[in-house]
């Protein structure tokens, strides 16, 4: 009988797991701090006997190296990769013996890197499951471009292939334990993170497996967002053998050690929960909430090397931390504190404070700048007009791009935005914080919504005005009945809705949903309550509505 339990790593969307039978087990792909994995074979009663990577991790530094170690186990590598240190190179149709009737064939699977293997855990020579590390993950692949950008349309062919691999060679019942896709950057696309699969579920949903290579290619390509900074020092650290962890208390520091080190322009950084850090926080810190994405953003942002400061309120905070920050090869903070701002600021100071709102206060105010931190692909899916976008981790060095004024900063829920109004705030600019949900801007009104053709016509049978975007000629061409022609080359320039639709809520159309996507956003902008119709006029006519054509007049009565 074999076991397989996983361990966890949420904050940057990882699993490494542990299995075995009666008496050994192997680890694949173990984060950093060991003394986990450690643990979860000695509640098992098993002898680690073998450890292996899926991959040179790009995305966190590997304890591998030290597991196998400090435990004896073979430490098993692919072949390809080219590391600094002795280990037993594996190569395709390779098999290790773990237990009793318990074994482990290699897979090579390349695409999330040249030399990716996966691993096939056999219960008496029956497959019973699958490591893919970063190939096959829960709907979707890893990412093929994190190695070298030349190489990503080549890798991501691989990525298809080695899927394919995957699907014919093992059955369907086998189970598919990726390392990546809950929650990481190196995941390609969004997976389920509390979800479990086989190889028979992914055949019939995975992306690799239920498109055409040229489509999935292109597809995934598209999808690529941007990659976190630190991920360039992850694969060398992993490829010269990472230093064991040291997860002793840091050093403590006073106030005035913590004016000294922001004075010398270190990082000191407020473990805190972003409501507490709003309420009162040493000026110049910046808020990383630890039950965050901490490890993610705070390496993502920092500049490499810098000195970090830590504050907590608890001393089980502060260590919480510290082991999510090795992770991510930030080893050994420079110092450290606990407590309440009122332990950190220097006598005779007060601590600083900045205000939190929702979407719903920011739809009466005037003259402020509206900050957006999501990333590009966030973006895309929608916005609020006028507003002023600069992606989290991009802010640090774009912070003069930001107009003066009071600066509303959100992101989709509130956790970016509390470490971009920090980071705003360290630069002494006023700032409030929208620690709210993204779609609550949309039920405030603040963002157009996007109709379908029925929904158009039902919301223009109630109050609003259909309102044409399009030329005169592109109008009288063919336009919906009761139509009102404001071309957005006038509104663009600063013309006022004809009199029928002012006042009142509009729905914007054009020929394709272009334009009155543009319109209904200049028109949010000037306060107007607006919608626009997707598809625009040709959606219209394809799903039947009647279209009114005149060509004797370019302009409506």
């Amino acid at each position: 009988m074999y076991f397989v339990d996983t361990i966890e790593v949420p904050g940057l969307g990882n699993r490494g797991y542990v299995a075995g039978g009666a008496h050994s087990a192997v680890v694949v792909d173990p984060p950093r701090d060991v003394d986990r994995v450690i643990a979860a074979a000695a509640r098992r009663g098993v002898r680690i006997t073998h450890v292996v990577e899926t991959h040179v991790h790009n995305d966190y530094v590997t304890g591998g190296l030290e597991l196998a170690r400090v435990t004896g186990a073979s430490y098993l590598v692919p072949a390809g990769a080219q590391v600094a240190y002795e280990r037993v190179p594996v190569a395709d149709g390779d098999r290790a013996e773990i237990d009793a009737g318990l074994a482990l064939r290699a897979l090579a699977t390349p695409g999330h890197t040249p030399h990716h293997t996966s691993y096939v855990l056999q219960d008496d020579g029956r497959a019973v499951a699958v490591f893919t590390g970063g190939s096959l993950l829960i709907g979707t692949v890893g990412r093929p471009d994190l190695v070298e950008p030349r190489l990503t349309e080549q890798l991501a062919r691989a990525q298809y292939d080695s899927a394919h691999r995957l699907a014919a060679e093992l059955p369907d019942t086998t189970e598919v334990l990726p390392t990546h896709g809950f929650g990481s950057f190196c995941s390609a696309g969004q997976s389920d993170t509390g979800a479990e699969t086989t190889i028979g579920r992914e055949r019939t949903a995975n992306e690799a497996l239920v498109k055409d290579v040229d489509t999935f290619v292109a597809d995934l390509l598209a999808g690529l967002d941007d990659v976190p900074a630190y991920y360039a020092h992850m694969g060398p650290a992993n490829a010269d053998g990472p230093a064991p962890v040291d997860l002793t208390p840091p050093r403590r520091a006073d106030a005035e050690e913590i004016a000294a080190r922001l004075a010398a322009g270190e990082w000191v950084v407020d473990l805190r929960n972003r409501v507490a850090f709003a309420e009162g926080h040493v000026a110049g810190a910046l808020n990383f909430e630890a039950d965050g994405q901490l490890a993610t953003y705070l390496a993502w942002l920092l500049p490499w090397g810098r000195p970090v400061t830590l504050l907590a309120e608890s001393a089980a905070q502060l260590a919480a931390a510290q082991r999510e920050l090795v992770r991510v090869g930030i080893d050994r903070p420079a110092a450290a504190a606990t407590g309440s701002p009122g332990d950190w600021v220097p006598a005779g100071e007060r601590p600083r404070a900045f205000p939190r709102a929702t979407f719903a206060e920011l739809v009466p105010q005037q003259a402020v700048v509206v900050l957006d931190v999501r990333r590009d692909s966030e973006r895309a899916t929608g916005h609020i007009p006028g507003s002023l976008h600069i992606p989290l981790h991009r802010l640090r060095e774009r912070l003069a791009e930001i107009p003066d004024g009071t600066v509303w900063v959100h992101c989709a829920g509130g956790m970016r935005a509390a470490i971009a109004a920090s980071l705003l705030d360290a630069a002494g600019r006023d700032v409030v914080a929208v620690d709210d949900r993204f779609d609550a801007a949309r039920e405030a009104g603040l963002i157009p919504d996007r109709l379908t053709p029925a929904e158009a016509r039902d919301r223009t049978r109630a109050d609003a005005v259909l309102l044409d975007v399009r030329e005169p000629a592109e109008w009288a061409a063919g336009h919906a009945p009761g139509a009102v022609c404001a071309p957005l080359s006038g509104l663009a320039a600063g013309g006022e809705l004809p009199q029928r639709a002012q006042g009142r809520p509009v729905v914007v159309i054009c020929r394709s949903g272009r334009r009155s996507r543009e319109a209904a956003d200049l028109l949010a902008t000037r306060g107007v309550r607006a919608a626009d119709v997707a598809g625009g006029m040709q959606a219209w006519a394809e799903a039947g509505l009647p279209v009114v054509r005149d060509e004797q007049r370019t302009s409506p009565a």
